[in-house]
């Protein structure tokens, strides 16, 4: 065995139990094991184990056998079933994996003039077989995780680990059996009256279209409520990265999905009937590694659209619809100017959803008259009074700029 290897099976003990006091120090779910000895003693040995397996097989590069690979997953049984979460599992990997490195360094160091053929050794075993053992130990940590949570609950670690980016996304993919694809829509339902609680009911409704559409699906925490929004991912075609990532919806309102994926209107209708609230939704497309922006253009634009009671009409607004009223919202002195437009349509007759109506319904006056349920003389009155109250006429340029603007934030409800 050359000396750095020699030095690093010295190093064992001291970089194992430094390693320990690491996790204690900087993850809070590893603080138990300052009251409980066996959780100590079973760390530290693990971690020893670990060290000194790597001594013995990376002179000679030897793979982890079955054996070890078992040792390992049960490591990561033993710590699910123990109540660790995803986001401490993903600490402790990288925590893992930098004090490796760190060792290895302060071995190479010590052994000033040691072999350059013993680190590469070193480093060409190190990456192949630290996947494998990540890899082990992630399956151990999902088996636990199949056995212990409800269906929904797997299916919304799913969707959180994939916003996040983590890496266990095949392993949970495989236990909920979906396939995890390379781009995707996110949807986020704003609510205007969230969940403050569980409903059962509710719940058996959102899962039976998770089941229906395949679609990973979560609850994000908004205002304070643990229900403030539901976001749900639609897969994409694995292609769809070669082309603008949020696309002109089309003529279903649908950001470009493939007919072979689910379908965005449907699924728009389905959940928001099940939500059986007033929402608003709003779509934002994009590669894998990025869902985490996907997320946050989704909500912006999720808050920038109108709220809408579950119907026909409710549709997922993508950036082209809402480009306006994302703008305006951050622009202090033009949202004051087109909420004082506003209180003046307010003094009359339903008035802004009689505009929600005509421009819904591309100022055709048949349509929108038959929408309202009105006669089409109505509806002349109606924006005859429009023009009278702002001084803007409805069925102008200036018209549609300005007061599609205000009937979209104040249906929004930013101006409640």
């Amino acid at each position: 065995m050359g000396s750095l290897f020699a030095e690093l099976a010295r190093r064992a003990t001291t970089n194992a139990r430094r390693e320990v006091e690491t996790y204690v120090r900087e993850i809070p779910e590893f603080g138990i094991m300052d009251t409980d000895p066996r959780a100590m003693a079973e760390t530290l040995e693990y971690a020893v184990w670990l060290r000194r397996r790597t001594v013995e097989l990376s002179p000679d590069n030897n793979e982890l056998m079955d054996e070890d690979l078992r040792y390992i997953s049960a490591m990561g049984e033993q710590r699910a079933g123990a109540g660790m979460s995803l986001d401490a599992r993903q600490r402790v990997l990288r925590v893992h994996t930098a004090l490796m490195l760190r060792e290895i360094n302060e071995a190479t160091d010590a052994q000033r003039g040691g072999s350059v053929d013993e680190l590469m050794r070193m480093m060409a075993w190190f990456a192949p077989q630290g996947e494998r053992g990540i890899g082990a130990y992630r399956q151990g940590f999902v088996t636990v995780l199949r056995r212990r949570l409800p269906y929904a609950e797997q299916v919304a670690l799913l969707a959180r680990s994939l916003l996040a980016g983590d890496s266990v996304v095949a392993e949970l993919a495989a236990v909920v059996d979906m396939d995890v694809s390379n781009y995707y829509a996110v949807a986020v339902f704003r609510m205007a009256d969230c969940p403050t609680v569980a409903e059962p009911a509710l719940d058996n409704e959102i899962e039976t279209l998770v089941k229906t559409h395949r679609v990973p699906v979560t609850w994000s925490s908004e205002n304070g409520y643990e229900r403030g929004e539901l976001v749900v991912l639609i897969p994409r075609p694995s292609d769809a990265g070669k082309t603008a990532p949020d696309p002109l919806p089309g003529p279903s309102d649908s950001p470009g999905l493939p007919p072979t994926g689910p379908d965005l209107p449907v699924l728009v209708r389905d959940f928001a009937q099940a939500l059986a609230r007033p929402c608003a939704v709003g779509t934002a497309s994009a590669p894998l590694a990025d869902l985490t922006g996907a997320l946050a253009r989704a909500r912006r634009i999720s808050r920038a659209a109108p709220l809408s009671r579950p119907s026909a009409r409710l549709r997922a607004h993508t950036v082209a619809d809402v480009f306006v009223e994302l703008a305006v919202a951050d622009v202090p002195f033009v949202e004051d100017w087109l909420r004082a437009v506003c209180r003046r349509l307010e003094v009359g007759p339903d008035l802004l959803l009689t505009l929600d109506a005509y421009y819904h319904h591309d100022m055709h006056r048949g349509a929108t008259a038959t929408a309202l349920n009105v006669h089409t003389r109505t509806l002349d009155y109606r924006l005859r009074r429009v023009r009278e109250l702002t001084g803007i006429a409805p069925g102008s340029t200036h018209g549609v700029r300005v007061l599609s603007a205000v009937v979209a934030r104040r249906l929004s409800g930013a101006w409640e």
